[in-house]
């Protein structure tokens, strides 16, 4: 408990994965509700609406690699934490 409380280890680390299932949920949302949306957009101009439903899948394409990415690089930036605190131990 006093690691917790004194920050002698990181907590983040181990809340990176969770934090990458939500921005994923998130992402699956936010595609639903864009697909929802092109059908909606359909019925005021039919070329709108098929331009959204292409563009959509892009969209959750470019958030879940985007969503990888900032996870990685969280990760990473505690990983040389991890490794300077050991040659400072050294």
């Amino acid at each position: 408990m006093r690691e917790f409380f004194f920050f002698d280890s990181m907590i983040t680390p181990k809340v990176i994965t969770f934090v990458y299932w939500l921005l994923l949920a998130a992402v699956a949302l936010g595609g639903l509700m864009g697909v929802f949306s092109a059908f909606g957009t359909m019925k005021y101009s039919v070329w709108a609406g098929l331009g959204s439903l292409v563009l959509v899948p892009v969209g959750v394409i470019l958030g879940v690699i985007g969503a990888r990415i900032y996870c990685e690089l969280m990760i990473v930036l505690f990983r040389v934490y991890e490794t300077l605190v050991q040659i400072r131990d050294k």
